[in-house]
């Protein structure tokens, strides 16, 4: 029997068991060199695994923020990728220069371009200008950052509540970014440049600078920008000057600058100006009291308007004269005018009246022009109405004058030596193969110049100038203004070439004026708006003496028959001398009177566009009493002198 010694045996025996595998021991802990027992990492599923997700979390959300970012970057470049530069903007000048044309009294006719007032700053103005505008347009504006999302949400409910959009939530920083950078579109798009811009504002200038530039550069209405032009257009004053009512009325504009214009729509600003003095109560700026005694100040008016739309005839007719003054406009002017508001007044109310009837029987346009003897234009009318026409009859319409021409006839005339009593023979030859026609009446034979004159006999005018010379007329024509052609042929003393109205009334001026020359002008002063300074004023002198007085004494003398008891007769005026003459045209296209006193001459054309004939309508009709109607309004109370 074999002994079993402890001896291993080998594993190359056929049948030898194998020996079973050892379980493993439970881990332990080795005992590290600090005393700290060193805990081995166990082996899959074990919990030892669970420490290894938060930095993939870190990791996930660090790559969230990092593509949020470049998502936002670009969705804010797309947005802003058309943007303006906001410095560019704020450093440029490129509005219109304003002209400002005034009437002689200093009312305001019309203004053309952009008007701005001096720059002011904050410490410029009275607490109340200021104060008003934060009262009503942004209560929060030292306290938001550009964007106001209270004011956002408070619109919001307010619209809600109203059922409609009655409360904007933009801030006054972003009204400014609107109006200075962006266009008037209403798209998700412009909103967001408009928060992008309002915080590069607020980013850039403080708040009181912001401030500033809102208050320099916001439209007001009227063409004015920024609350010193407001002030000056609407007040007649500086915006220093503003009182609380005043400032209260500004402040209300942004809302709607046309429809709350004080000039347009005067009881609707006073109302929006009420709202804002409350707002200001609300706000905290000034006391019940106080607003309570500003409404009660609305006595305060604001500066006269005048510019109605029959005055912007000849408020565009000086506008192009100023240009041509100056040979262009480069700078915000102040253009006055000769024109005086009484004598338009009368002007537009004689039309009122008579034109109605003159158009009943077709004459559809009439020109009118009043003009005192040293030129100065003082009232004129371009047509029936403005609003339906803006073309200037009284200044670029060419008309046949009819018998009106016979002024330069028988002016040449007495400087040819005849004589009111100088007798004509009315019975004239035919003079190359054309024989004048006298309008009404036969031949009467013999008759003096002056019964010719008053009874419009168109063979005595032609006998006239006939003795003088056909070349004599022409002069005589050029010298009292005419430039329109002229020819020498025997027709031109029944005034078949076309002049303007405004031309005419040149020439019966220089008689009212005692033939000293009334070129027509209508621009007196142009002044910087800036400062003040005269840049151009028309010299105060007398014009030459084209006409001596003995002329003036025969023309006198013959015109003046002819209001008495010719064919001008219903243009006579109750209380005072008054010369004149009619003028009628073939078929009655064209119907005119011109006549004068000694401070003032006015002429009436009537007819149509197209040169239509009327029903009728002849110069000692409804030209003479327009006429007649006009000059005695607006000599109402002037000094009776006498023709000669």
């Amino acid at each position: 029997m074999t002994r079993q010694t402890g001896k291993k045996s080998s594993p190359r025996k056929s049948g030898a068991k194998k020996a079973a595998p050892r379980k493993a021991a439970p881990a332990q802990s080795k005992q590290t060199k600090t005393g700290k027992r060193k805990i081995p990492a166990l082996r899959r599923g074990g919990v030892s695994r669970e420490p290894r997700r938060w930095p993939r979390i870190v990791r996930g959300f660090v790559s969230l923020i990092i593509w949020g970012l470049v998502l936002g970057a670009g969705v804010i470049g797309w947005f802003a990728w058309d943007m303006p530069n906001p410095s560019t903007v704020l450093a440029q000048d490129n509005r219109q220069p304003a002209v400002t044309i005034v009437a002689s009294d200093g009312a305001s006719l019309m203004k053309v371009g952009d008007l701005y007032g001096l720059r002011v700053s904050l410490s410029d103005l009275p607490p109340y200008m200021p104060q008003a505008l934060l009262a009503t347009e942004d209560r929060r504006f030292y306290y938001h950052p550009g964007v106001d999302p209270i004011g956002v949400i408070r619109a919001i409910v307010s619209n809600l509540r109203a059922g409609g959009v009655r409360e904007g939530g933009s801030t006054l920083t972003q009204q400014l970014a609107k109006n200075l950078f962006l266009s008037r579109e209403r798209t998700l798009r412009r909103k967001v440049q408009e928060a992008l811009l309002a915080f590069w504002l607020e980013a850039r200038y403080g708040k009181d600078k912001i401030l500033e530039i809102y208050l320099n550069r916001i439209y007001l209405g009227a063409g004015a920008y920024g609350v010193d032009a407001a002030a000056r257009r609407y007040f007649g004053k500086p915006a220093a000057a503003l009182s609380l009512w005043q400032s209260a009325v500004l402040a209300g504009l942004p809302k709607a600058p046309s429809a709350l214009n004080p000039f347009r729509a005067p009881e609707q600003s006073a109302r929006r100006a009420r709202e804002v003095l409350n707002d200001m109560v609300s706000a905290g700026f000034i006391t019940q009291a106080t607003a309570d005694g500003a409404k009660q100040s609305r006595v305060e008016t604001v500066a006269t308007d005048a510019s109605g739309a029959q005055t912007r005839w000849l408020a565009e007719w000086a506008f192009d004269r100023a240009a041509d003054i100056l040979g262009g406009v480069d700078r915000d002017i102040l253009v006055e005018t000769t024109l005086e508001p009484d004598l338009q007044r009368a002007a537009e109310a004689a039309a009122t009246t008579i034109g109605p009837l003159a158009r009943e029987k077709g004459a559809g346009e009439l020109a009118f022009v009043a003009m005192r003897p040293d030129g100065a234009v003082s009232a004129l009318l371009g047509g029936a109405n403005r609003q339906k026409s803006a073309f200037n009859r009284a200044v670029h319409g060419k008309r046949q004058p009819g018998s009106v021409f016979k002024l330069f006839v028988y002016l040449a005339a007495f400087e040819g030596g005849l004589t009111p009593d100088s007798p004509i023979d009315d019975r004239i030859a035919p003079i190359e193969g054309w024989t004048p026609r006298n309008a009404g009446v036969g031949h009467r034979g013999v008759v003096s110049l002056r019964e010719g004159v008053a009874r419009s006999i168109n063979t005595v005018a032609v006998a006239a100038m006939e003795t003088v010379g056909r070349g004599k007329v022409v002069d005589m024509a050029r010298r009292l203004g005419i430039t329109a052609p002229l020819s020498p042929d025997p027709s031109l003393a029944l005034g078949v070439y076309e002049v303007s109205p405004m031309e005419i009334a040149g020439a019966y001026a220089t008689l009212a004026g005692r033939g000293y020359a009334a070129t027509p002008y209508v621009v007196r002063r142009i002044r910087d708006a800036a400062d003040g300074s005269v840049i151009y004023e028309r010299g105060t002198s007398q014009g030459a003496r084209i006409l001596s007085p003995q002329i003036v004494a025969m023309a006198d003398d013959v015109f003046s028959a002819s209001v008495a008891w010719g064919t001008s007769k219903a243009a006579a005026l109750p209380d005072r001398p008054a010369a004149g003459k009619t003028g009628t045209t073939q078929d009655y296209k064209d119907a005119w009177f011109a006549g004068y006193v000694p401070q003032l001459a006015a002429v009436i054309w009537m007819g149509n566009d197209n040169g239509r004939a009327s029903d009728g309508v002849y110069g000692g009709l409804y030209p003479a009493q327009m006429w007649r109607a006009f000059m005695m309004q607006a000599m109402q109370g002037q000094p009776i002198q006498p023709l000669n």
